[in-house]
């Protein structure tokens, strides 16, 4: 029996939730009216998961949230709105600790949540087991000094470079250019801030992220992003010239994938299809495929639930390509990577501190 605290001050909502993660479906659920009320309940029931509403009086969830990464820490699910602005919030919860997050069809209480109810249910199973990865990507001082100096470091131009699949940042990209594919989903906010900062300002290749989140999250995430790299950081929401050392992040609820154009490669947003997951991973893959020498392409499979990207990453593998599957060790959730480390499609098994030193080396 999986024993779950849901911190929520709408008592509807309470109700709902609580109706989802029934001890028929296996969990033991205990509920609390605000951050004040879940914290004191944290100690004395000591949960296996935690849901956690952000916007609740007496203490809101951002507070809540850090006083349980400090006090006794716990996989949190963060309950969100589907607004810009519950999305940059979300997001900072993700950098602060929280393993996940579940996005509220409605409005502050959402009387149609039954919408999302078996997205629910498999978040907190998979929170469940989750691993809890130290509080943020960046400190809040290395964050504050990355954003102050950015500004100068992009206007800085790379020095080309005639290495095989080495182009000059912002040179279009052809078929001979080689690419970075990133899959990620559970966890992967934090992930993404472990590894996209530090590919420096003259990172030779354009890199793809595939990060499975709505789509009134990824342009959020895309600016977020795009203030602590070095590299520019865009989502495709529209076709887009792809070019050296830029990074583009897919467009949530849709799929990103690549073309071909007599000026060079574009990644485009296209209507998702009926795969269980998107952006799709394998999708975007499988497009580098078809227009990139697989020789020249990097794929790098992270933290998330489920087997997206797996078979496609396997066969950049077997086409003589590289790729990357994130360590257990490291993971919030060893799904995504375990997936393609059983289909032999890993070159390479690294905690997620080595990656980009490990994509770095092998350009």
């Amino acid at each position: 029996m999986i024993k779950v605290l849901v911190i929520e001050d709408s008592a509807l909502m309470r109700k709902y939730l609580k109706e989802m993660l029934s001890p028929e479906r296996g969990f033991d659920t205990y509920t609390a009216r605000n951050g004040e009320d879940g914290l004191e309940q944290l100690h004395a029931i000591d949960p296996d998961v935690i849901t956690l509403d952000i916007n609740m009086p007496v203490m809101d969830g951002m507070t809540c949230l850090s006083r349980i990464m400090l006090e006794k820490p716990k996989p949190v699910i963060m309950i969100s709105s589907l607004t810009e602005e519950g999305a940059a919030i979300t997001l900072e919860a993700m950098s602060l600790g929280a393993v996940d997050f579940i996005t509220k069809p409605g409005g502050t209480v959402s009387l149609n949540l039954k919408e999302v109810e078996a997205e629910v249910i498999a978040k907190v199973k998979a929170a469940s087991t989750a691993r809890l990865r130290r509080v943020g990507g960046l400190s809040q001082r290395l964050r504050q000094q990355r954003e102050t100096e950015l500004a100068n470091v992009k206007n800085i131009a790379p020095q080309p470079s005639t290495t095989l699949g080495r182009v000059a940042s912002g040179t279009k990209v052809s078929n001979e250019t080689g690419l970075v594919l990133i899959g990620v989903s559970t966890g992967g906010p934090g992930a993404l801030e472990d590894i996209l900062p530090l590919l420096p300002a003259n990172f030779p290749w354009p890199v793809l992220v595939c990060q499975h989140m709505p789509s009134s999250f990824t342009g959020v995430f895309a600016q977020r992003m795009n203030g602590i790299c070095p590299l520019k950081v865009q989502e495709v929401s529209k076709p887009t010239a792809i070019q050296a050392g830029n990074i583009y992040i897919a467009k949530g609820e849709a799929d990103m994938v690549l073309v071909k154009r007599p000026t060079g490669l574009h990644a485009t947003s296209v209507p998702r299809d009926d795969s269980l997951w998107h952006p799709s991973v394998d999708r975007m893959v499988a497009s580098a495929l078809e227009h990139v020498k697989a020789y020249n392409l990097i794929g790098v499979q992270l933290t998330g639930m489920g087997y997206d990207g797996a078979e496609q990453m396997a066969r950049i593998k077997q086409m003589g390509g590289r790729t990357i599957a994130e360590s257990e060790q490291s993971c919030v959730v060893f799904g995504m990577p375990k997936e393609l480390i059983n289909r032999q499609g890993a070159s390479v098994v690294l905690p997620l501190q080595s990656i980009a030193e490990q994509i770095l080396k092998w350009i």
